[in-house]
């Protein structure tokens, strides 16, 4: 949602008690906000805001100074991670540190970096006649939350626990969204958003109390009950220059000085046949390499370094059509394909099950042939080297079914999943946790 946010005017309600419930994966570590309730004066800093401010999770009403503020001691960092936030109001509390309490995961917060909490019977904006209800950015501001977003619920009226929302898969240990709610009335301006349609403002609660979209969100496929790779911003960048993320992390762009950067996947996989797709959509198509890279010693795991680059192996198909087989860091480069620029979509697809593991590319649809890995053992991720000092830009498509906001195609995977721009190789499927449950 970096450039989109949704917005709906509230009428009088509860203004003392209140539950917001939200699933979220960051893309950004930065300043940005999940929910705002704002006075509709342009300039104004009337609000109740939950936000991140840099890496932890705030949650305060500031008029010119701040009223009330409680902000976590734990760091919100992990970009590959859904995080089911609720953050539950009721001023009516005697005890001040009961007026606000916030969950993550199904766990309550104890540990804060400020807690500054609101008077007994205090009066919150939210549910405040006329007061702009904003998700994804501070109404009267920027700082738009960049990242996906599912499943946002606001109960009106009511401190529920995370029990409402989620609870602990028996099988796995993992929290995950409840399937049926329990709640029976949302209050006046409660909602429930799914965001899993054309029109992710829908209100499913019941009480018809639908946003309006500001832009155009992108749909993704990826949510809480099924993870999607994408790109790693945390290990991304050879010089100490900061590349550019958009889109849930699914596009990059290299930053314009800096001699070079390298890019990985979230997700790493030591077995099983998986399949992606990369389009260079910006910039000079001659100096990217794009392909698949492994770990041999944990010094690999620098931010700093591409993985495979100076102890491991990694194999790369190159805009002149050649192959590069990098073995624990000594490069071979041969003929291979055909050549390949900005208008063409290369897909990859990586067999970990054979007696000789090997990765075939393929060039809009059709296979260049398979190359054998350097080696059979041990976690290969998607890898992206830019040599230039130029700014390129490439996106991936591991599934969710965009290059960029561009929609990539109708094929999904043997198992049903995903949208491709080409038809998935026989056995291949996408790379997201249910697939890697399956055919891991």
């Amino acid at each position: 949602m970096a450039s989109t946010y949704l917005t709906r005017t509230q009428t009088a309600g509860n203004r003392r008690k209140g539950t917001f419930s939200a699933w979220i994966k960051r893309s950004a570590l930065a300043y940005n906000y999940l929910m705002s309730w704002n006075s509709t004066t342009s300039g104004t800093s009337l609000g109740d805001w939950i936000r991140f401010n840099g890496d932890r999770l705030d949650v305060i009403k500031y008029t010119g100074s701040v009223v009330y503020r409680v902000q976590t001691n734990r760091l919100f960092r992990d970009t590959a991670a859904w995080y089911h936030i609720v953050v539950a109001y009721d001023s009516e509390q005697s005890t001040a540190s009961n007026r606000i309490k916030i969950y993550v995961n199904g766990v309550q917060e104890t540990s804060f970096e400020t807690s500054t909490y609101p008077s007994e019977d205090y009066d919150f904006e939210f549910n405040n006649n006329n007061i702009v209800a904003c998700v994804g950015k501070n109404y009267n501001t920027e700082a738009n939350f960049n990242g996906s977003m599912a499943m946002m619920e606001w109960v009106d009226g009511q401190q529920l626990t995370p029990a409402y929302f989620g609870s602990t898969d028996s099988n796995t240990g993992i929290w995950t969204p409840t399937a049926t709610s329990t709640i029976s009335d949302y209050g006046t301006n409660g909602f429930k958003l799914a965001m899993d349609t054309t029109t992710p403002g829908a209100d499913t609660s019941g009480k018809s109390n639908t946003f309006a979209a500001s832009g155009t969100p992108t749909l993704l496929q990826g949510n809480p009950q099924n993870n999607w790779c994408t790109l790693n911003p945390l290990n991304s960048t050879a010089n100490g220059t900061e590349p550019t993320y958009a889109n849930g992390n699914t596009q990059s762009s290299s930053p314009s000085s800096g001699g070079g950067y390298v890019g990985s996947s979230t997700i790493g996989v030591s077995s099983g046949k998986w399949f992606w797709e990369f389009k260079k959509s910006g910039g000079s198509a001659t100096n990217i390499y794009n392909g698949v890279g492994n770990i041999l010693s944990t010094s690999e795991i620098a931010r700093n370094s591409a993985v495979g680059v100076y102890y491991g192996n990694q194999v790369f198909y190159r805009p002149d059509g050649t192959k590069q087989v990098v073995t624990n860091g000594s490069n071979a480069n041969s003929s291979y394909g055909a050549s390949w620029t900005t208008s063409n979509v290369i897909g990859i697809a990586l067999d970990l099950n054979s007696a000789t593991n090997t990765v075939t590319f393929y060039k809009d649809g059709a296979s260049q042939g398979a190359i054998n890995l350097p080696t059979n053992t041990d976690t290969w991720f998607f890898n992206v080297v830019c040599g230039t000092d130029t700014v390129d830009t490439w996106q991936l498509n591991f599934g969710e079914g965009f290059f960029g906001t561009t929609a990539a195609g109708t094929n999904a995977d043997g198992n049903g999943q995903g949208l491709f721009a080409y038809a998935v190789p026989s056995g291949y499927y996408a790379l997201n946790t249910k697939n890697l449950e399956a055919y891991g």
